[in-house]
């Protein structure tokens, strides 16, 4: 186990004889490990909780919490991406935030790790936040043990809006800590937080999940055009906790069905870039992803009856934004259902400069952000 102690907001000390008499004075009964359930924590994303253990694959998964004390501690587990140097490319990465101050980031290298979030002198009344920053298909965590000095630890509370977000590598923030277009994949430099979609929840003060997956698209995945990648034609996994090739134990979450108990008002559906890729100008292939689509949106529906729900493309190209269009029409004319919006994003600008593997940047999602959030208030009037 490696311990990585954080001096969090410069409250933290050493372990010492008189931070014991401190413990003392406030009342401290010593560390004791919290009941991983959501009796205690608020869950972020799909977080998945069972057997003792908080799950997390796909981006912005964790949990949110409270307390009152002087310590707090985090344990992780990976998967089998964590002991394997090959694979260091492919291993998660995590953020942890005390009062909204991250005080944690760090790539998950081993079998087992422990953090030390919070360690002061005397005690605070604090907010908590787990947030994996990497994405689902590469690897998975799990949160095993979280422990306080501390009491009346309960759930941080629910926003009064809640957005699901349905995408690619744009909404994972592919490469956003890698400011260099040449550069390739890799979750050390992949930010969930950073991207459009994390910034839009941020700015309209509202809960969120992620369901992205890099490369992933309607019916293809990034294709040279000669072949579809099936594969990696995301709603497949649209109905499941997520998908990870990764081994995690007996944690596979393609094989997890997604309860859909929290309703969101949103969801904003951002699938088109990689199918661009497959699609080119070929309309036989245009039509089976606007068919496809369309069936998508019915999934959607099905699953979230009462959600607005918002159709996006263009960050990263134009190609599909009209078939995008004539899927949302298509979708209105045989279902009657009005609920449904087209948005495009501007493209990304070279000004705002380009990312790993011609991604954007931070600055571009913060503009991307910026524009969604306007969408969202004039639609929902919020």
């Amino acid at each position: 186990m490696k311990l990585k102690k954080l001096l969090a907001l410069g409250l933290a000390l050493l372990m010492s004889a008189s931070l014991a008499a401190c413990a003392g004075e406030t009342g401290g009964e010593g560390m004791r490990s919290l009941d991983l359930s959501e009796k205690n924590f608020k869950p972020l994303g799909r977080a998945y909780f069972d057997g003792g253990r908080i799950y997390c694959a796909l981006s912005g998964t964790g949990a949110e919490f409270t307390f009152t004390g002087t310590r707090c501690t985090v344990t992780v587990a990976g998967d089998s991406t964590a002991t394997n140097s090959s694979q260091a490319d492919n291993q998660s990465r995590l953020a942890i935030y005390l009062n909204g101050e991250r005080v944690v980031d760090e790539m998950i290298d081993s079998e087992t790790e422990t953090f030390e979030v919070l360690d002061s002198s005397s005690e605070q009344t604090v907010d908590v936040k787990i947030v994996k920053l990497s994405e689902s298909p590469m690897s998975t965590l799990s949160i095993t043990d979280i422990s306080i000095d501390g009491h009346g630890e309960a759930p941080a509370a629910e926003n009064e809006h809640f957005i699901e977000f349905v995408g690619d590598s744009i909404t994972c923030g592919y490469g956003v800590d890698d400011e260099d277009r040449n550069h390739h994949f890799s979750t050390k430099t992949e930010d969930v937080t950073k991207a459009y979609a994390y910034k839009t929840a941020e700015l309209l003060g509202s809960d969120y999940s992620m369901v992205s997956y890099s490369g992933y698209g309607i019916i293809s995945g990034y294709s040279d055009g000669s072949r579809k990648v099936s594969e990696q034609a995301l709603p497949q996994y649209y109905e499941k906790l997520g998908y990870s090739w990764s081994s995690n134990g007996d944690f596979k979450p393609s094989e997890i069905d997604w309860r859909f108990e929290r309703q969101p008002d949103v969801v904003v559906i951002n699938l088109g870039t990689n199918d661009a890729s497959y699609c080119q100008n070929k309309e036989d292939r245009r039509e089976e992803y606007r068919n496809e689509y369309v069936n998508f949106l019915k999934t959607v529906r099905k699953d979230n009856p009462g959600a607005t729900v918002i159709c996006a493309l263009g960050i990263m190209g134009k190609d599909l934004c009209g078939d995008v269009i004539k899927v949302v029409n298509a979708y209105k004319d045989e279902t009657g259902d009005e609920n449904v919006y087209y948005f495009e994003f501007d493209n990304q600008s070279e000004a705002d400069g380009i990312a790993a593997d011609w991604h954007p940047t931070e600055a571009t999602h913060s503009k991307a952000a910026d524009k969604l959030a306007g969408k969202i208030k004039e639609v929902m009037g919020w």
